[in-house]
């Protein structure tokens, strides 16, 4: 198959995260704006074109005083960072429908190269629109300080509030551009 260009459907696509919180549980939290360019082959992923862009603003954590904390300058900045981006660099087959996409994540004015754990999960035809769609899903971790996300706090009994690794998730549903 040739590549394609495909639209993300963000109503069944997700970026999220997941850190660990007061070392002894997880906090989670998603972007619910963003948007993706992504031209590809979902049968052999490795000439694909990926660049996607997250409005940082659009963090939601289910708690809106967190929310805005993470919006601050101690967190994301958001007032001069509002955008944070990935642009795919290499993709590389590991087996069956996994691939090692390598690509450059920025936030908050920092770029560093991270790695992502892709799957891509197949297509089917939409029963309402005829339409072909494909699903990807993917994970990493990162360390939260190699893009100056520092702020921190100890915790009485030891410890400190935030774990500096978080994993970042995504589930994308994308139907084929007409």
């Amino acid at each position: 198959m040739a590549k394609i260009t495909w639209n993300v459907d963000t109503v069944h696509s997700e970026v999220g995260f997941t850190v660990k919180h007061m070392m002894i549980s997880k906090a989670k939290g998603s972007f619910n704006d963003f948007d993706a360019v992504l031209e590809a082959d979902p049968d052999d992923l490795t000439d694909s074109k990926v660049e996607v862009d997250i409005d940082v603003s659009s963090i939601d954590t289910k708690n809106s005083g967190r929310d805005d904390h993470l919006r601050s300058a101690d967190f994301f900045d958001v007032e001069n960072h509002p955008k944070a981006t990935f642009v795919a660099t290499d993709i590389k087959k590991k087996s069956g429908n996994n691939y090692d996409v390598t690509g450059d994540l920025t936030m908050i004015g920092t770029t560093k190269p991270v790695t992502f754990d892709v799957v891509a999960e197949g297509q089917s035809k939409d029963p309402m629109s005829g339409n072909m769609v494909a699903g990807f899903s993917g994970e990493t971790t990162i360390n939260r300080k190699d893009f100056g996300l520092t702020w921190n706090a100890a915790l009485e009994t030891g410890g400190v509030l935030l774990a500096d690794d978080v994993k970042i998730t995504f589930e994308i549903e994308a139907h084929k551009a007409e």
